[in-house]
């Protein structure tokens, strides 16, 4: 009977809410807080702006200049049809002196400057091998433009996978903020029912327990936001500090059919399409093989000329004599490699074989590409009834702890109880940030494998799906 009328009045001012802020609690700061104070902001971070900071990433850049590369490369191909143009001087000047000597005639001298310049043009009318490499250039070039794209569309999807990892480890670690304070609110509670006379000293140990785990959960958790944080800066090539908005949402709405998603991510992707730009480079390749054999046809035309001053094998040395002369020449030439044993022919054949192979590898391709697409659009179906279940289990949990912690209070529960319900809270809480994490995740593979873009209304005016309750639309 004591019991009963103490209780009530003693535990009164100890009947707290579950969702009561200990303000001593959550302003304690420990080692790890003084580790990971935060500095200031010098870049600001947001998921729209991830796509341009990403243009600052070091490998892509590196893929940027192949991309040059292959255009000066293919510039050179193309200039092969046009004429070439030499100069060459055989001295520029150049001075010849000396002596001849003979017994039944005059001796004679040569003192002379000359110069030789000759001026050669080369156009190739018929040249079999020159079509191929244009072609193949060009075709390495559209590649080395696809690979960018295909990087930079990777370093996006996993910028934005390492921005929303960020935001998810700030939301735990405010999940573990808010169990330390439930922790310690039980602490408390339990010290004081001790005190009162009412209480166990294994209660109050056991609560000590908890808090010291939750605490250190919470520690493990801000150790893991801070590698996530280094981990973006790394990707995105920012120097300093950054800053951003840290609330978990859903960064859209993904109202496209899974048929129509396998059909424009396989019409869109470019990795195969660098397959059939592959498979048409060793084409070319084998016809340059073939073209090795046919004849190759050119005009050239030579002009030379000769100019001179002084003497050459004279008796007396006029140093004021000059002379000059010119020739021009132009001639159609002809070559033709007629056989070489079958060796062009078995290149061919091999490079038929390896662009046969391809063909190969763009099915396989297709097929990965296609079971990637569903299993993104299923996981996020799946993501979406986690995260509506997850709110459901979050309400329960809540009312559990406000009963647990009411029914402590009155003595008609245990403090594991209460401690139970707090993890079963917090669980809940857990899941929610988890299935919203791996929501966004999804969202963003979508748009990266199938080139479609997310919806910032939850559904198109046609689908009446708004109205259910436990839609997505109504989170």
């Amino acid at each position: 009977m004591l019991r009963r009328v103490i209780n009530p009045i003693l535990l009164l001012p100890l009947t707290l809410s579950f969702n009561t802020v200990n303000i001593l609690s959550s302003e304690r700061k420990n080692y790890i807080d003084n580790v990971l104070e935060e500095k200031s902001n010098i870049t600001f971070v947001d998921y729209q702006e991830i796509e341009k900071l990403v243009l600052n990433n070091q490998e892509l850049k590196s893929l940027q200049s192949l991309v040059v590369a292959a255009s000066f490369n293919l510039s050179s191909q193309i200039a092969k049809r046009y004429p070439s143009l030499d100069f060459q001087a055989n001295g520029l000047p150049k001075y010849v002196a000396g002596q001849q000597y003979n017994n039944k005639s005059p001796n004679l001298k040569t003192s002379q400057f000359t110069a030789n310049p000759t001026l050669n043009i080369k156009w190739d009318i018929i040249a079999p091998l020159r079509g191929s490499e244009i072609k193949i250039a060009k075709k390495n070039y559209k590649i080395a433009e696809n690979n960018f794209e295909i990087k930079k569309k990777d370093l996006i999807q996993e910028a934005r996978t390492r921005y929303h990892k960020y935001k998810k480890s700030y939301q735990d670690i405010q999940n573990k903020k808010f169990t330390v304070d439930l922790s310690f609110t039980s602490l408390e509670n339990a010290k004081a029912k001790l005190d009162a006379g009412i209480g166990t000293k294994f209660e109050v140990l056991e609560a000590e327990a908890q808090l010291s785990r939750d605490n250190q959960s919470l520690n493990e958790k801000k150790i893991e936001h801070e590698i996530n944080k280094i981990s973006l800066k790394e990707i995105l090539n920012i120097k300093g500090d950054f800053g951003t908005n840290k609330e978990q949402n859903l960064i859209g709405f993904w109202n496209h059919k899974l048929n129509k998603n396998i059909i424009e991510g396989l019409d869109k992707n470019l990795s195969l399409k660098n397959l059939i730009l592959q498979k048409s480079i060793k084409k070319s390749q084998a016809n340059s093989f073939l073209a090795q054999n046919k004849p190759n046809i050119y005009i050239s035309n030579s002009l030379s000329s000769i100019f001179s001053k002084g003497d050459s094998l004279a008796t007396n040395i006029d140093s004021e004599k000059s002379g000059s002369n010119y020739t021009n020449t132009i001639s159609l030439n002809f070559a033709w490699s007629i056989f070489d044993g079958g060796q062009n022919k078995n290149s061919y054949k091999s490079k038929i074989a390896d662009a046969e192979a391809e063909k190969y590898v763009y099915e396989n391709l297709k097929n990965v590409l296609t079971t990637s697409i569903s299993k993104a659009y299923l996981n996020l179906k799946l993501n979406e009834e986690k995260i509506i279940s997850s709110l459901k289990e979050i309400e329960s949990s809540k009312e559990s702890v406000r009963l647990s912690r009411l029914r402590y209070d009155v003595g008609i529960s245990t403090l594991k109880d209460v401690l139970v319900r707090q993890s079963e809270l917090s669980n809940a809480k857990s899941k929610n940030i988890n299935a919203i994490y791996n929501y966004n995740l999804n969202i963003d593979e979508l748009e990266r494998l199938t080139f479609l873009d997310k919806s910032k209304n939850c559904l198109s005016s046609n689908n009446t799906k708004i109205r259910d309750t436990e839609s997505i639309c109504n989170i």
